[in-house]
């Protein structure tokens, strides 16, 4: 396959944008991208910041020709651990019709079939890119960009290839998106690490703070979460939006987790827990001696990470407030708490049926031979709401990758007919789009 190779090329750097020791990777990735545009005759700039480029490129043909925006992102997360890996996370590895590499679907393998459609694309249709390389850290650069450059970006419509088709060889439209708000909260209790012998019964234990807290956010039996006011503004999901979706097999999704149960708020199935309810995650916990054997300490410090997916009409601050608030509510006597916000976005809901959600839809089942399913997402992609708020276009998401492609975790993947099958929609997609269909 022709688009392969050098999406390869783009998968071996590694462009991790938490990590400051990649900070040089991640700007290679950026002038990458850029010199790929170029060679396809878009005119490139690199806008720098605090942290990351945004490549911003452009192909204008005809100013009377519909104009499309791409998203996308050429950062990516940690590989870590290492040790889980197949093959080295950045020697980007063909097996059995897939490609395994850090990045493979998070976002690299997407954003390249974006490029590689333009090969061949219709001269009345202009493209213009928005690429980042803080999207895996919340997108902190690119939200205000979008405010001062809004005329720079405005467009017809806006495509984005950053999710997942709802099952393989299913050809899926997504219209909504989980928001995100994510904290982390640090306890402290004594001025520093004692013996659990010498103080054990009189000195505070940030852990044994930090598990009463934690049993605090969520009713065991019913899966609610427990913070005062959250589902407030949670706008309910109608039997007619319920009709558009696809049916799930919770059988399947069992045998895929390894779990004997789904568990999840009481009173919702699967799919409205996945894309229409609020959730509460524990991300991460530390505290007291992690090494090999044992060391009896009473630690002075312990915290935890936590993040919430949010649904419309939820605002990330807002939550971010009542979390913060109903945490220092709950926190025992005895500690002091530190929260710190890390990032967060705000949820999205598009327009099934607009104009180029049509079109789309024809492109998908011209191509994939069947029409495409209909889902929300219960990920969260910062920028897509910043965008409709500024440019009033239309959102298309199309998603390319799949459940299984092990986002964010060892071996993630690409399913190589996804990359050429997605690549075949777009190039049909802007041929229908030229056509004024």
């Amino acid at each position: 396959m022709n688009a392969l190779e050098p999406l390869l090329e783009f998968l071996s750097i590694p462009s991790v944008s938490t990590d400051p020791a990649h900070k040089e990777d991640v700007r290679k990735a950026a002038l990458w991208l850029a010199e790929r545009l170029r060679e396809r005759g878009f005119r490139t700039e690199l806008h720098e910041t605090p942290l990351h480029p945004i490549l911003y490129a452009e192909r204008l043909l005809d100013p009377k020709a519909p104009t499309v925006l791409v998203y996308g992102h050429y950062d990516v997360q940690p590989p870590d651990p290492l040790e889980l890996w197949e093959n080295p996370p950045f020697v980007p590895t063909v097996r059995e019709g897939r490609v395994y590499a850090r990045g493979a679907s998070d976002d690299k393998g997407q954003l390249w079939a974006h490029v590689a459609a333009l090969e061949g694309l219709p001269a009345r249709v202009n493209v213009k890119f928005l690429v980042e390389g803080e999207e895996e850290i919340g997108s902190p650069s690119l939200l205000p960009f979008v405010r001062e450059h809004r005329e720079k970006l405005q467009a017809d419509v806006v495509l984005i290839s950053d999710g997942a088709m709802f099952a393989p060889f299913t050809p899926t439209l997504t219209y909504g998106l989980r928001g995100l708000a994510y904290l982390e909260v640090r306890l402290k209790g004594a001025r520093r690490d004692l013996h659990s012998g010498s103080f054990g019964g009189v000195a505070p234990n940030p852990i044994q703070a930090m598990g009463w807290i934690l049993s605090k956010l969520k009713d065991e039996k019913t899966g609610k979460i427990l913070v005062p006011g959250l589902y407030d503004r949670v706008r309910p999901v109608s039997e007619e939006e319920k009709r558009l979706w696809p049916s799930l097999d919770e059988e399947a999704l069992r045998r895929e987790l390894g779990v004997e149960v789904l568990p999840g708020e009481e009173g919702y199935s699967p799919l409205e827990r996945l894309w229409t309810r609020p959730t509460l995650d524990p991300n991460g916990i530390w505290g007291g001696y992690q090494g090999e054997g044992s060391k009896t300490v009473i630690p002075a410090e312990a915290g935890f990470k936590v993040s919430l997916r949010l649904v419309p009409d939820q605002d990330p601050e807002e939550v971010a407030s009542q979390v913060e608030a109903y945490l220092r509510e709950i926190c025992p006597p005895g500690y002091t708490m530190e929260i710190l916000r890390l990032h967060g976005g705000r949820p999205v809901l598009t327009d099934p049926f607009s104009p180029p959600m049509r079109l789309m839809a024809r492109a998908l089942e011209e191509v994939w031979g069947r029409p495409p399913v209909y889902t929300r997402e219960g990920g969260t992609i910062p920028v897509v709401a910043e965008l409709q708020d500024a440019l009033h276009a239309p959102v298309v998401l199309l998603g390319l990758g799949l459940p299984d492609d092990n986002l964010h975790a060892p071996n993630e993947k690409f399913d190589l007919v996804n990359l050429e099958k997605g690549i075949a929609v777009l190039k049909r997609f802007y041929e229908l789009l030229a056509r004024g269909d």
